[in-house]
């Protein structure tokens, strides 16, 4: 426990790809803080970008991130980049040595969730929010199809998609290369 009641210590670990960064995972950032002093946001597969599922890089994703949790007055946070490693085997011991001490993993990706609990750790899986709505293969599909897709996502995002021509950049990614792709 820290100084204040009822705030757990260490801080907590939530990892997601963030492609891109939306109100569903604002939201959960929101309630993770209410019960920790300090969130690591692990920004996973951050070293796939340009393809479909992953269109943005791991730079563009910590801005989204940065500015949306600034912009709502968050401060108590790091976000910290996690490549993948292709091997299920060895990812917990990568995500050790790549993150400071964390105590509780957040996550709502199956084999994350095994991959931790396996190891020990207290894996907590939260409610999604409106997650027809709130999800990142939702907001690329729209992107894609040229339909409303900013409000899922906080304003600061907005603007920086529009600062990179990230919406075209969907576009593109997703006629050139179809469904295929990281």
């Amino acid at each position: 426990m820290s100084d204040k009641e009822g705030i757990l210590e260490p801080p907590a670990l939530f990892i997601g790809r963030f492609q891109p960064f939306h109100k569903g995972h604002l939201f959960m950032i929101s309630r993770i803080l209410g019960d920790f002093n300090r969130l690591i946001i692990g920004v996973g597969s951050a070293q796939y970008s340009n393809a479909p599922r992953n269109p943005f890089t791991y730079e563009e994703r910590r801005v989204m991130i940065v500015r949306s949790l600034e912009q709502e007055g968050i401060e108590s946070f790091e976000v910290v980049r996690i490549d993948d490693t292709n091997d299920h085997s060895i990812w917990v011991s990568h995500v050790e040595s790549v993150v400071p001490e964390f105590g509780v993993v957040f996550s709502n990706d199956p084999v994350t969730v095994q991959l931790f609990r396996e190891r020990g750790y207290d894996v907590r899986e939260p409610p999604l929010h409106r997650r027809e709505d709130y999800s990142g293969t939702e907001v690329r599909e729209r992107m894609a199809s040229e339909k409303d897709w900013e409000n899922l996502v906080p304003e600061a995002v907005v603007e920086f998609i529009h600062e990179i021509d990230g919406a075209q950049r969907v576009r593109e990614i997703v006629s050139s290369k179809g469904s295929q792709g990281q």
